[in-house]
């Protein structure tokens, strides 16, 4: 079969030139859903007819996608509870009804298809204009032969990549996530657990939307708290050397040990408290005057170098 490329997603010859976008990937389901709308206001072109997502098991991959897509059916998800027959296969272009959207997961479709035919089906469907959200795109790029037009992949941060012929392939995207996540998992972990132990200890609940930083997280006060930050570090910490198991409770609900909590990013865990390496925060609340917020500031991990440098293999070649 012909595997022709999408055409360019360009208008009157205007040729792209973002390289990548980075952004921090929140936890919660609701912020995700944000960030997906504002990426694709800033970067989808109805011209685009190949899109790639990248991303390990739990890491948000679904809710980005319906995010970016509101209303698009997924054939597939990680939690294996949203199965239905992949239509892809039975486009028939003559087909006046036929849809113009297609989702496909190439982990869940390699358990019944080779990867030639999921290829083809690729193709089929884009060389007639229609488009293809692609999961696991990094699992197809081979058999397929040519690039995405715009890649989202999602670890730590959200990565958005517009390859040419000089890359980033999706293989190097997905090595940048891969070994980013875990310090996603670790602050989405650390986030939950100060919170359970503000509310237990101090009385207080955290407001639902947090935001991020670096290897972090950020919860914010509208007055400055009292709450002495050493002591509770030192709190957190005992929970974490009791390395107690983290579990899914039901709908938007984790279980830390035989407790439960609030949680709206339920697989974007560790799996127990113990997992959480080098918890400490920030000694002193940092205030923001514009938004008159007062800021604690928790990090996890160490510095490692994963810079975004690495996706493009122009850099790396001479």
């Amino acid at each position: 079969m012909d595997r022709t490329p999408p055409p360019p997603s360009g208008r009157f010859g205007y040729h792209e030139t973002l390289i990548y976008a980075t952004y921090y990937a929140p936890r919660g389901r609701l912020r995700l859903y944000m960030l997906g709308g504002e990426l694709a206001r800033r970067y989808l072109y109805p011209t685009d007819l190949l899109i790639g997502i990248i991303g390990a098991e739990g890491s948000g991959k679904s809710t980005l996608i319906r995010g970016l897509f509101p209303g698009l059916e997924l054939t597939n998800d990680d939690d294996g509870v949203n199965l239905r027959p992949t239509p892809i296969y039975s486009f028939e272009p003559e087909d006046y009804f036929a849809p113009h959207t297609f989702h496909i997961d190439v982990r869940y479709e390699l358990a019944f298809k080779q990867k030639y035919e999921i290829a083809e089906a690729i193709s089929k469907v884009v060389s007639h204009g229609r488009r293809v959200i692609v999961e696991h795109f990094d699992l197809i790029y081979e058999a397929l032969g040519y690039n995405a037009q715009i890649i989202f992949g999602i670890g730590e941060e959200v990565i958005v990549s517009r390859p040419s012929v000089f890359g980033p392939v999706p293989n190097r995207i997905k090595d940048v996530v891969d070994r980013t996540i875990k310090y996603r998992l670790m602050a989405h972990s650390a986030e939950d657990l100060t919170s359970y132990v503000l509310a237990r200890d101090y009385h207080y609940t955290p407001p639902v939307l947090h935001s991020d930083v670096k290897h972090g997280f950020v919860i914010s006060f509208p007055e400055k708290p009292t709450i002495p930050i050493q002591e509770l570090e030192e709190r957190v910490k005992e929970l974490i050397q009791q390395d107690i198991p983290i579990s899914i409770a039901g709908e938007d609900r984790i279980r830390f040990g035989t407790d439960e909590i609030y949680c709206t990013g339920i697989r974007t865990h560790v799996k127990s408290t113990g997992q959480i390496e080098n918890f400490r925060l920030l000694k002193n609340y940092k205030y923001d005057p514009i938004r008159r917020e007062y800021l604690l500031v928790g990090i996890v991990g160490r510095k490692e170098i994963v810079g975004f440098e690495e996706i493009n293999e122009l850099l790396e070649t001479d």
